[in-house]
């Protein structure tokens, strides 16, 4: 390895952008935040070190023998967020970076691409939710965080087109453009930022002359060249190099090795679109390149499921590769089912939860309609039930591999459809037990409304609902009608006042309904409105048992007494669906 002479950032964007530079599979994708690029900006014009790359020389003969991928230029947080596989057919040998993707990425994103995330509050579905934001420096001020000296942002069209007394935006990416200093001045005598008061002038002269230097001038990016073609002292390497700051993902180390070794397909596309699409499914999940590789590791039988580079031999990625369609099949199977019974990113709370779902349809072979089939009604049931309970006990917390094990060997020793009660009485007098006392199933109360866990204590009680259908997490009584000043206004004793304020979002106050009934409740009193839907007496009670509505007055001053009955109600059927009706 020799420590070659630096160079500058605009020589390194140069040689990105050419697609000089290139990725191996080895390395993970990008994963820096929009903060983490405008700190490296601010820190490149305060002269602090951003510590020296790795790069690997790769001879033409070479390429062939490793996967390489190309820089993400335009990052969308939705849409982008996947390295191009490069098309390495050129005459030349190539640069590949061992150690620095994130830095060089953030480098080429701050002055050639564009960075897209979410707007807070905002649907994952929206497109207007991403807008495009370019890195900009404002010429006028400095930072107002502390630990900043200059103002780095990473801005709409519209919102660096915005000028103000204390901001200029100049969109860093122009600085390319400046190609000596001479056009620094120009730049500003058009803008007219020289004609502006002393310290202003002087901040934006500064600002863009040193940005101008950090770029253009600086030889800022110091690095080592290994030449070496030993992929095994290359893994080490980079292993070595990688193992402070933010931890490399095993899944990207071992999905390079995959790459690697499968014959027939690409380990790194088939996993990469994969994830895309099961993420997809329904309202969206949020399912990641470890979780593909863990079921593949769980569901292909192997003894040690560990997550380390030697149960990524040949011999077992070949296995999983000739059963890559199964493996999908069941995974998305799994997902299906699981979307079909309500959940989502949100609310499942543990991806893990899923192996053992995905195993069982693997093993049963996957079948197309198992979410709505008739014939599959029993084993559903019995895997929803599974599912809330391991959820809610947070069973898959931890290390998730010394639960996967047992239930592994359940069902697969199962004839005779989801072996629910052999996986309780399987971890059974363990630590992960599925198993509920007293006081959990009281605390299964105070979940409150939009809670990730909530749905799932929600949707244990309503057994019978076709979840295929959108529900909504309802207020029995209103939210809207909770505020100090309408329920003073409502007569509400000021002893029980904050009572209702405390218990209103909890579980006690909540039911699940389908969308249509729950906007026509809207904010109506919850008296008035059980009247004008239910006028018939029997399908008032009917909706009353089904939704564990205490038979008393429902009128909102009476709060307390319900919440207080609607809670035993509630406690009770937990108990008789946790402890009695296992089986």
């Amino acid at each position: 390895m020799a420590f070659v002479e630096p160079i500058t950032i605009k020589e390194a964007i140069d040689n990105v952008h050419k697609k000089n530079y290139l990725l191996p599979a080895i390395q993970r994708e990008f994963v820096w935040g929009v903060d983490q690029i405008e700190r490296l900006f601010d820190s490149l014009m305060r002269d602090y070190p951003i510590s020296s790359f790795l790069f690997w020389e790769v001879e033409r003969q070479n390429i062939s023998n490793f996967q390489f991928y190309e820089f993400v230029r335009e990052y969308h947080e939705r849409d982008n967020t996947h390295n191009p596989k490069a098309d390495i057919s050129g005459e030349n040998g190539i640069t590949a970076i061992l150690d620095g993707q994130q830095r060089l990425t953030s480098l080429y994103i701050g002055l050639k691409g564009t960075y897209a995330y979410k707007l807070p509050r905002k649907r994952w579905d929206n497109d207007s939710a991403f807008p495009k934001r370019k890195l900009c420096l404002n010429l006028l001020s400095r930072a107002e965080d502390a630990d900043f000296v200059f103002d780095f942002k990473f801005l709409t069209k519209k919102e660096h087109q915005q000028s103000d007394d204390d901001h200029f935006w100049f969109i860093v990416g122009d600085i390319l453009d400046l190609e000596k200093p001479a056009d620094i001045n120009k730049y500003l005598i058009k803008n007219g930022l020289l004609k502006l008061e002393e310290d202003k002038a002087e901040f934006a002269n500064e600002a863009l002359y040193k940005l101008w230097e950090v770029i253009h001038k600086n030889k800022s990016i110091n690095f080592f060249l290994e030449k070496g073609e030993s992929l095994d002292k290359v893994l080490n390497i980079f292993i070595r190099v990688n193992s402070g700051g933010t931890q490399l993902s095993y899944s990207d180390l071992l999905l390079s090795i995959a790459t690697a070794q499968w014959k027939e397909k690409d380990a790194r596309e088939e996993i990469t679109e994969f994830v895309d699409e099961i993420n997809a499914i329904g309202d969206g999940f949020n399912i990641n390149k470890d979780f593909v590789l863990k079921s593949c590791l769980v569901i292909s039988g192997f003894r040690d499921i560990a997550f380390k580079v030697d149960n990524f031999n040949q011999e077992n990625m070949l296995i999983i590769e000739r059963q890559w369609d199964d493996i999908t099949k069941a995974i998305k199977s799994a997902i299906v089912l699981i979307s079909s019974l309500g959940y989502h990113r949100e609310t499942l709370t543990s991806n893990n939860a899923l192996i053992p779902v995905a195993g069982y349809l693997y093993k049963i072979g996957s079948p197309d309609n198992f979410a709505e089939s008739s014939k599959y009604q029993n084993d559903r049931q019995k895997i929803f039930k599974w599912l809330v309970m391991v959820l809610l006990k947070r069973t898959f917390s931890g290390q998730p591999d010394n639960v996967l094990r047992p239930i592994r060997e359940v069902i697969n020793a199962s004839e005779d459809g989801f072996p629910l009660l052999g996986i309780v009485n399987k971890l059974k007098g363990g630590t992960k037990a599925i198993s509920f006392d007293d006081d959990e199933i009281d605390n299964l109360l105070y979940y409150q409304y939009a809670q990730a866990y909530t749905y799932s204590a929600l949707a244990f009680i309503y057994p019978s609902l076709d979840f295929r259908n959108k529900f909504h997490q309802d207020h029995i009584f209103p939210k809207k009608l909770f505020t100090r000043k309408r329920l003073e206004k409502r007569g509400i004793k000021a002893e029980d006042i904050e009572f209702y304020l405390e218990n209103y979002n909890y579980v006690a106050n909540l039911q699940l309904l389908e969308g249509v009934p729950n906007q026509e409740k809207s904010g109506k009193d919850f008296d008035v409105w059980i009247k004008e839907k239910y006028p018939n007496q029997k399908d008032k009670k009917a909706y009353m048992e089904r939704h564990y509505i205490p038979d008393i007055d429902l009128t909102l001053e009476n709060f307390r007494q319900f919440i207080e009955e609607r809670e035993k109600l509630l406690v009770a059927e937990f108990k008789k669906l946790l402890t009695h009706e296992i089986a």
